[in-house]
């Protein structure tokens, strides 16, 4: 296998390029076939905006984006315009928008299509995934 693409479902292509272009600063790297935008850097992940005309999206994280230092991306983040959630639940609490594991440090946003992505700096500890 080489390069992931996430495919995110979006009602408007344009307003979803604008934020995840702007606020996120991914750069544009093509169009699909099919009209989609293709985010991210060569030989990277990418990130496939595809138009989608009933409105369904998913009601868990779609997408992460691995960072070094989880404060500080808040910080700018916010000061860009992108609003975090909060939660108080039983198992899952944040403080200034942050949850904090054992083996990491989360905080979530929506993309202006409702579409739930996640932030999260790696704490060292090792987390092991079988396929």
């Amino acid at each position: 296998m080489n390069t992931a693409t996430t495919v995110l479902p979006v009602d408007d292509a344009e307003r979803a390029h604008s934020f995840y272009t702007e606020k996120l600063g991914l750069p544009h790297c093509g169009t699909a076939e099919d009209g989609s935008e293709l985010l991210g850097s060569d030989g990277g992940p990418r990130l496939q905006l595809k138009r989608v005309s009933d409105g369904k999206h998913s009601h868990h994280t779609a997408l992460t984006f691995e960072v070094t230092d989880i404060e500080a991306t808040v910080r700018d983040m916010e000061a860009k315009g992108v609003q975090f959630q909060d939660y108080d639940l039983p198992n899952l609490r944040t403080e200034n928008h942050i949850c904090t594991t054992d083996s990491e440090k989360c905080a979530w946003f929506m993309d202006t299509e409702h579409n739930i992505l996640c932030i999260h700096e790696s704490l060292g500890n090792k987390m092991e995934y079988q396929l």
